[in-house]
């Protein structure tokens, strides 16, 4: 039997995360003294295991799907299985089909495209999948296995990004061989209607200041609760019903794991510019020291508007612990939007590296 604690209201024990947020850290200290600026939400995940049955006790902090948050390039996430359960479905399709997108110069795999979304959260590789889902099966298959609210209405830094209506894919059948996809209709995004959903006092646009909230209703909408959902259903299927796990297979979802905790230099990338804590910002994301090895971080960060996301599995061979955190943390203390002046390496990245090191410091010493 399988038990599932959302949240901790009736654990009588101590709660690990408000012992992690009481930190006399100053990465920690300088965040929790001004909370109601930095918009914090934290769920951490404990991990236990009883015979074949896995546990999961999640304890919350300011965890509230009504209070918007930018959620950035962690909606690749949801991307990224969708487009491997749709490939499944397509007898003459694999993720090693190279395909591009007609009018762009850039061959690739559906491989690849993942690949780079976990590697270096590249965006163009994750609008190429927007492309060959487009948003409303995108969405509708995450909501299919329970994984919601969640609503992806728009590509990343692209021109005309919210286009209702995806570009065709040229896909090579063989070497020799290509096939034209049909364009998808997808329905017009609605105003998202929450708490803080408008931000602070102003924001620039074509490089004029607008003296106003900046607005995002229109924006993709992915909350802690649901990056928290997802991830497990990928890192621990066997924890779910038959009907809320995704259709991957085996291959697929090795493969998605692999791409999910590779760092960026086995991959190819410059360590120099892609450390091992580009996109891993729990633990190591304030250190450009080589990660070590016992560690595996199976992550999908975001960050733009001023906004740090991580949605982490964390796995420690070593010492057989592992546990998940999902945060997210607002650091924009001019509240201005659009000015790339944020405050992302002096106070958010090294906080989420901190909570992730108390986090881990608690699992172990913590008794299963």
């Amino acid at each position: 039997m399988i038990i599932f604690t959302e949240g901790c209201s009736s654990v009588n024990y101590e709660d690990p995360l408000e012992k992690a947020l009481s930190s006399e850290s100053p990465l920690i200290t300088r965040v929790m003294d001004n909370l109601k600026a930095h918009e914090l939400q934290i769920r951490y995940t404990q991990i236990d295991r009883r015979n074949d049955s896995i546990l999961f006790t999640d304890f919350d902090f300011q965890v509230n799907q009504d209070n918007y948050f930018y959620p950035a390039s962690t909606a690749k996430f949801p991307a990224a299985v969708a487009a491997l359960e749709k490939l499944n479905e397509i007898d003459s399709l694999s993720m090693h089909t190279r395909f591009y997108v007609e009018g762009d110069s850039v061959e690739t795999t559906f491989a690849k495209a993942i690949s780079e979304i976990f590697a270096v959260s590249d965006n163009a590789a994750n609008n190429r999948l927007i492309e060959f889902l487009g948003q409303d099966d995108l969405n509708q298959r995450i909501r299919n296995r329970g994984v919601q609210p969640i609503r992806i209405a728009h590509r990343l830094s692209a021109p005309n990004g919210d286009d209702v209506t995806t570009k065709p894919l040229v896909i090579y059948l063989n070497d020799t061989t290509t096939v034209l996809s049909k364009p998808i209709l997808n329905t017009p995004a609605q105003p998202l209607k929450l708490r803080k959903i408008k931000k602070g006092k102003a924001y620039y646009e074509d490089d004029l200041l607008q003296k106003e909230p900046f607005d995002f209703s229109l924006k993709n909408y992915f909350p802690i609760q649901s990056q928290n959902a997802l991830l497990k259903r990928i890192i621990f299927p066997e924890a779910f019903p038959k009907a809320q796990q995704f259709d991957l297979s085996v291959e697929q979802r090795s493969f998605l794991l692999e791409a999910m905790h590779t760092l960026p230099a086995k991959l190819g990338y410059d360590p120099e510019e892609y450390y091992d804590s580009y996109v891993k910002f729990f633990m190591f994301g304030d250190n450009y020291d080589p990660m070590p090895e016992h560690i595996k971080i199976y992550n999908k960060v975001g960050y733009a508007y001023g906004t740090l996301t991580d949605c982490a599995y964390i796995r420690d061979t070593k010492n057989n612990i592992d546990f998940i955190i999902n945060a997210t943390i607002l650091v924009n203390s001019n509240e201005i939007f659009n000015d790339d002046d944020y405050n992302y390496d002096e106070v958010g990245i090294p906080f989420l590296a901190q909570l992730g090191r108390e986090l881990y410091e608690y699992e172990l010493k913590r008794k299963r």
